[in-house]
Formats: C-alpha cells, structure tokens, sequence
C-alpha cells in the first residue's frame, strides 16, 4: 500500500512540473522566479518516490521518506500560497520579482542583449476558474500531501 500511493503522489508531482513545462515551452508562459521555487519541492517529492520504489522490502525508512515526500508537498504548497498573496497583493513579496523588479538587477542586467526582462511574480500569468497557476499549485499539492500523509500512515 505505502509504495503505490506514494508513487501515485510522486508522479503526481511529476505530472505538476511537466505541466509547468508545457505551459512554459508550449504557450510561451515565462515563469517568474517564485514559480521555479515551486518546481523544486516536486522534484524532491518524485525523487522520494523512486527512492520508496528502489529500496527492498518496507520498513520504517520507507515510511520516513513518505512523510518527506509530505513535507516536499507541503512547501510546495506554501510557496504556491505565498506567491497567490503577493499576486492579489495581500503582501508583498521578494524585492528581485515585484514592482519594478529593478532593485535587485545590475547595469549587466539591465543591458542584457536578448532583451528578456524578468518576470515579475506579482503579475498573474492568468486565472482559471478564478484561481492562478500558484493558487492551483497549492491545491494540488496539499491533495499530492494528503496522499503521502496516507501512504505514511499505512500498515504494511
């Protein structure tokens, strides 16, 4: 039972991240920096996973990378809070990716010759259902936790 949800839970993760991905490259949705902090827990997450599915047997480590796999989810999670509230402006968030996005760039920067100029993490890419990429994040996520919660507390 603990290896197949937590397998579920991480390509479940997985699965966030490769959407990231397609929105990314296939819709040309730049990520702002706070949306790539939001990527890093689910690959710790799905690296748990295989971790669980690699190691013989179950025994208590299986059920305490299960409940690192829940707290991967839940920083997730928190981020994707986090940076819901600096995008309707609840409050404020790192001076590098909001306002003017200026006060953390150099002259180098400012002179970039691609012209990529930063994605600021206090502009919503868009909603769907009245919900940002973030706030979806952050659901999913605290689902992707509920699971790992389940699988940690599972009887072999």
């Amino acid at each position: 039972m603990l290896k197949r949800y937590a397998s579920l839970a991480g390509l479940g993760s997985l699965a966030m991240v490769i959407g990231a991905w397609v929105f990314q490259y296939g819709f040309g949705m730049a990520p702002c920096a706070m949306c790539f902090w939001q990527r890093y827990p689910h690959w710790a997450a799905f690296g748990i996973a295989v971790l669980i599915m690699l190691l013989p047997g179950l025994h208590a480590g299986h059920r305490l990378l299960a409940w690192l796999g829940a707290l991967a989810a839940a920083t997730t999670a928190g981020i994707g809070i986090f940076h819901t509230g600096v995008e309707r402006k609840y409050w404020e968030g790192p001076s590098s990716c909001t306002g003017t996005g200026l006060g953390g760039m150099d002259g180098a920067s400012l002179l970039d010759p691609t012209g990529a100029a930063p994605v600021m993490c206090d502009q919503s890419a868009g909603e769907f259902l009245m919900l940002s990429m973030p706030s979806w994040n952050a659901l999913i996520s605290l689902g992707l936790m509920a699971i790992w919660i389940y699988a940690a507390t599972r009887r072999a």
